[in-house]
């Protein structure tokens, strides 16, 4: 543990190499799976539902477990160290099936690497997150901080998606796994051994579980961010996801296509994130985080008409303003929910926080999962083998209508997130939440 300040762009760049791994993971496990695997829409459907349930029990453990660590290395750095290796084996072995796995096996092959590839990114998430609060006071430190991750994060966004689909042509699936694990796992750790994380005072108390637990439970604020988190999540996840059904069945185009589309998301979020951000200091957090919010849902409206690749861009481009507005502003209203609990209660407790809320935004789990559902009982798409009758229609589903739904329940929760807006110091109140 240290006293000595850590450089914002040496925590930043950990968001590169956590992102690698997670986004090629959660975007392309159904198409690696369902269209090229043999396992069917339900079947996937119901990896995600049982894994967001393993998730509400692991989150909560490794944030406590973070929370009570004492070593030499520090509180978060020591599960970084020993989980990376973990999460780079689990990732490479979720794309790489192996041969003596028959067809009958592919499923209960598919949910057990799920599940340890999404648990041991828990451990990885939970513990990268709780520094950033620790290690970064005030609202000037955390939003050049958060700026600098958020860019990592989407240039992240860029290889692990926008590039994916051009890399495993030409690779295949196992061998892009095993470049980006390496990759991934290198640049997690090169963060986390320059680190300087706050000395911890050995005379304050431990955070005890029940008591955490019953605090942080009980805390509306918690609840309305974790809900309003779950349901952007769940909307772009299933872009991302649903992308390549979207290029071939309703656009009826080639797999450059998906380059192209997920390629103009996240260049127009990199760009727009130090747009947000100047709009973040001028008219205050919470209404910017509302306002992109609304941005966000609104974005989809024009992909559900487009019928080619130029107007599918032009449907693109708002949906990458919409979504630097989001990254931009999410993680620090999450951050301002952990100050305030320490204020109130006197307690270090990013961990478990930062796991909780992490396990919030993979709630998001069961509404991706209820779509994947809803796709093959209402339009009979069931896989790649199996498309239904109306396959263009599924993908505009899975693309547009679902995701704005759940991007309107995200909006109407953010509505009854509301605290004082704090000074440029992060710890005095300033002047009421205000609109933009």
């Amino acid at each position: 543990m240290s006293d000595r300040k850590t450089s914002s762009l040496r925590y930043a760049v950990g968001m590169f190499g956590t992102s690698i791994p997670i986004n090629m993971f959660k975007t392309y496990a159904a198409a690696f799976y369902v269209m090229g695997r043999g396992v069917t829409t339900s079947q996937l459907a119901l990896v995600l539902f049982i894994y967001t349930f393993v998730d509400a029990i692991d989150n909560p453990v490794y944030g406590f477990l973070s929370d009570r660590t004492r070593t030499r290395w520090g509180r978060r750095r020591l599960w970084l160290v020993i989980g990376t290796p973990l999460l780079v084996l689990s990732f490479i072995g979720f794309f790489n099936v192996p041969s003596f796995i028959g067809p009958g096996s592919v499923f209960a092959y598919m949910l057990l690497m799920y599940i340890l590839t999404g648990t041991l990114d828990s451990l990885i998430n939970a513990n990268y997150a709780a520094l950033f609060p620790e290690m970064f006071k005030t609202d000037t430190e955390r939003a050049k901080t958060n700026a600098l991750r958020q860019a990592f994060q989407l240039v992240a966004m860029v290889i692990s998606i926008a590039l994916t689909p051009v890399v495993t042509d030409k690779l295949g699936y196992g061998t892009t796994a095993l470049i980006y694990g390496l990759l991934a796992g290198a640049v997690i750790l090169f963060m986390a051994l320059g680190c300087h994380e706050p000395a911890a005072d050995a005379s304050v108390e431990k955070p005890r579980l029940l008591n955490t637990l019953k605090d942080m439970l009980t805390n509306p604020k918690f609840w309305i961010y974790g809900l309003t988190n779950a349901f952007y999540s769940a909307a772009m996840a299933l872009v991302m996801a649903a992308v390549p059904f979207y290029v071939q069945y309703t656009l009826g185009l080639s797999g450059i296509a998906n380059t192209v589309l997920l390629g103009v998301v996240l260049l127009l979020a990199m760009g727009c994130v130090a747009i947000w951000a100047h709009l973040v200091k001028k008219f205050t957090l919470m209404p910017v985080w509302r306002t992109a919010l609304i941005f966000m849902g609104l974005s989809f409206i024009p992909l559900y008409f487009a019928s080619g690749l130029v107007s599918a861009i032009c449907g693109c481009v708002a949906v990458g303003i919409g979504f630097a507005g989001v990254i931009t502003t999410m993680d620090l209203v999450g951050a301002r929910i952990m100050d305030e609990d320490c204020r109130i209660h006197g307690l270090k407790r990013e961990g478990t926080y930062a796991s909780a809320m992490g396990f919030m935004n993979r709630l998001s789990g069961l509404f991706t999962s209820l779509a994947f559902l809803l796709v093959g009982s209402l339009y009979g798409f069931e896989s790649g083998d199996v498309p239904g009758p109306h396959p263009a229609q599924a993908a505009r589903f899975l693309l547009v209508i679902f995701p704005f739904c759940a991007m309107i329940l995200s909006v109407l929760c953010s509505r009854f997130l509301k605290f004082p807006e704090l000074d440029g110091d992060g710890t005095k109140p300033g002047r009421a939440d205000g609109a933009l």
